[in-house]
């Protein structure tokens, strides 16, 4: 399956790639026709870097107080933090970088946890939302628990409706043939064809 593997790179900084897989692959939420593969810009420091300045200019003119992490992204996040302390409105600001557990969809913050969201500027980091209903999901979770949402930031992220600021370095349309469906919707299940692969975001796992 990784022989069908190709490159797509950020159009802004060519430090910025992912890697993508065509077949049929099922995620928590959907099905979908190509497995989008970031394990790079999750795990190397120049990867990581250039993802986390491009993403943190954008939200240099939004005050943070938090960024939340989800799907293995705590390294970006903590350079976002870093570049995100030294301009616009959150110079010399020290920005948390936390990770919340999940249940299902569900974010769950501990009490420890608590005093870096209640009345503060939170801002939901994850690398791939092509759906929506994880940054919503996440979005939910911060009002939850009383803090005020920044935006939203990914990696990789799909057409959807947000009510706050959703910045993505890549996307859908970068992919041009990407498609994504409801599990009982999928064209390919009905057409007979197996699914290739479980895709989570540690990676995935083979159906032999």
């Amino acid at each position: 399956m990784e022989k069908r593997a190709y490159e797509i790179y950020s159009h802004v900084n060519r430090e910025i790639s992912i890697s993508v897989i065509p077949g049929h692959f099922a995620t928590k939420h959907s099905h979908v026709s190509h497995c989008i593969d970031m394990t790079k810009v999750k795990s190397q420091l120049n990867s990581a870097k250039a993802a986390a300045k491009l993403l943190a200019d954008s939200f240099a003119g939004i005050p943070v107080d938090t960024i939340i992490t989800l799907e293995r992204t705590k390294m970006i996040g903590a350079f976002m933090a870093n570049y995100l302390s030294h301009a616009g409105m959150n110079v010399n600001q020290n920005i948390a970088v936390i990770t919340p557990e999940l249940v299902g969809d569900k974010m769950i913050l501990r009490d420890n946890f608590l005093p870096y969201v209640m009345n503060c500027h939170v801002l939901l980091l994850t690398a791939s939302a092509t759906t929506g209903q994880t940054v919503n999901s996440g979005i939910e979770g911060i009002r939850y628990y009383g803090g005020s949402p920044a935006g939203a930031a990914t990696v990789f992220g799909g057409n959807f409706k947000c009510d706050v600021p959703v910045v993505k370095l890549l996307g859908v349309d970068d992919i041009p043939d990407y498609s994504s469906y409801a599990p009982q919707d999928c064209p390919l299940c009905k057409k007979g064809l197996k699914v290739d692969a479980v895709v989570n975001s540690y990676g995935y796992s083979k159906i032999m």
